[in-house]
């Protein structure tokens, strides 16, 4: 998913997003051919050749810099994921065809991390690996994505662009989803060999216009915290911060935990819903694990 292709056109989309007076060079009359900075202007600002800009924009990272790459990023003002996809890009082509090897994910998780997510019982929690599967949950977080893993194999990506249901349970679809291609296209950047990932891409290109569009879009984000608006077909609306924590012992997992704000008709309709995913896990005779759990 990663090659001279995708380089130059992130490249060349950042550049086209930056306006002269955005990056702080004068603008004189005339009209001008492209919609942004033109490459000799970002050359000059980063300190390097028109030459040598020209060489990266056309996809050729192998041999380059650190401090070049940031020169570039600062020129290009990059955000922090923006800067990291870079550099990433920069690894893969620097790299030998011996290291271009996928990354490893769990599909399961560890006992300890299950016990970790059943004493969390006032918030919903969940894990997702790097194809963004969800692996665990606890009862909550079962509850509030209960649409979700309604699905034979609950995974966010496919959810979110595959199932109509999922333009009603997320209020502001438009933006879960820019966000949602955004922390894959990052996630390509670091993982551009993994077969795994590539058909996942590659199966939501050929069936959502929506997602082609945004994946070509280069747009990358980091997922971390923010605030997810949902309507639950139990529950109503609710407006929910979320935290995303990385594992460091698990590589590729991420745990991600839901709180409203106190005081808030959200607070109470997290209260309704633990009442809920009691009703439910006592109806199913659920030891409150869905997870595939490595014994």
């Amino acid at each position: 998913m990663t090659g001279p292709e995708d380089v130059r056109e992130f490249l060349s989309s950042r550049r086209a997003r930056l306006t002269p007076d955005a990056a702080g060079l004068p603008v004189f009359g005339g009209h001008r051919r492209v919609p942004g900075l033109r490459r000799e202007e970002v050359a000059m600002l980063a300190g390097v050749s028109v030459d040598y800009y020209n060489r990266l924009e056309r996809g050729i990272l192998a041999g380059v810099s650190d401090s070049v790459l940031e020169a570039v990023a600062g020129a290009l003002h990059l955000d922090d994921a923006e800067r990291e996809h870079l550099h990433d890009l920069a690894k893969i082509a620097n790299s030998s065809p011996v290291a271009r090897r996928p990354r490893k994910s769990a599909d399961a998780i560890r006992p300890s991390i299950q016990r970790l997510l059943n004493s969390i019982t006032e918030a919903p929690a969940i894990i997702r690996n790097n194809y963004f599967d969800y692996v665990a949950a606890n009862a909550m977080g079962r509850a509030l994505y209960a649409p979700v893993f309604a699905e034979p194999a609950p995974n966010s990506a496919r959810f979110a662009f595959l199932n109509p249901a999922a333009q009603d349970f997320y209020r502001d679809w438009d933006r879960v989803v820019a966000e949602l291609v955004a922390t894959m296209r990052g996630e390509a950047g670091r993982n551009p060999y993994d077969k795994r990932l590539s058909g996942l891409v590659g199966e939501l290109s050929t069936q959502s216009d929506v997602f082609r569009t945004l994946w070509g879009s280069h747009d990358v984000r980091y997922h971390r915290s923010g605030v997810k608006l949902m309507h639950h077909p139990v529950v109503g609306d609710l407006d929910l911060v979320y935290e995303a924590l990385d594992l460091p012992a698990d590589p590729g997992l991420t745990l991600s935990t839901y709180t409203a704000e106190p005081g808030t008709p959200s607070e109470d309709g997290l209260k309704v819903l633990a009442s809920w995913a009691a009703t439910q896990d006592a109806a199913l005779g659920s030891s409150g694990s869905f997870e595939r759990s490595e014994r």
